[in-house]
């Protein structure tokens, strides 16, 4: 098959040489990072962790800890900024896209909906940031923020790790497939290059004759 495996292996084995507490700070920082800078890929460590218990480098309880930990200390910042903050200000400036209306709306849809957007919060990408502040704004309970919230992650961060854990398992098989790919694909894109390379040369040595 591939030696990528082996060279995978290699790395870790460079990168836990440090020991795995600054793995787990590493990760502690991404998901903290993440909800304040929302490009920030978060998810990705997440997956990455999911391998690395499915491996052993990483205890499962103390990996699960981290990530929610992590990921609920910047969503309950940003909750209590927006509690804290944003209910009387944009009641007092009334903008026109974020009007007082607008604020007593959002009181009452998570007042009657709120552990379902919370629990779902998780899984709407781009979403997340603008709920935790809402649910501030809105002032919802900070007890049940917390809870739904950690619902929430265990869920969404459950289902990644268990994605990065099944791509370790194959992983000697999507390194085959890949190799594989390699095998075919480029042969053809070198052919196709080399053909339109051909191609254009006759249309210069044709324009050079005329």
């Amino acid at each position: 098959m591939s030696d990528s495996p082996q060279q995978i292996d290699q790395l870790l084995d460079y990168v836990f040489t440090f020991g795995p507490f600054w793995v787990y700070l590493v990760l502690f920082a991404a998901c903290f990072v993440e909800n304040l800078f929302p490009p920030f890929p978060g998810d990705t460590f997440i997956v990455l962790a999911g391998g690395l218990v499915a491996i052993d480098r990483l205890d499962l309880w103390a990996t699960s800890a981290v990530i929610v930990v992590g990921g609920l200390s910047s969503v309950m910042l940003l909750y209590w900024l927006g509690r804290s903050r944003g209910r009387e200000y944009f009641i007092r400036k009334d903008f026109k896209y974020f009007s007082a209306a607008d604020i007593r709306q959002i009181e009452q849809r998570f007042n009657r909906w709120g552990g379902l957007i919370l629990i779902a919060s998780r899984f709407v990408v781009g979403m997340r940031v603008a709920l935790a502040i809402g649910a501030g704004i809105g002032c919802y309970s900070p007890g049940r923020m917390l809870v739904y919230s950690t619902v929430s992650y265990f869920l969404f961060a459950g289902l990644l790790m268990y994605l990065g854990a099944k791509v370790v398992e194959n992983l000697d098989l999507i390194a085959y497939y890949f190799n594989t790919y390699n095998w075919i694909a480029w042969p053809i894109v070198i052919a196709i290059v080399l053909l339109l390379i051909g191609r254009k040369l006759r249309a210069v040595r044709k324009k050079e004759r005329a």
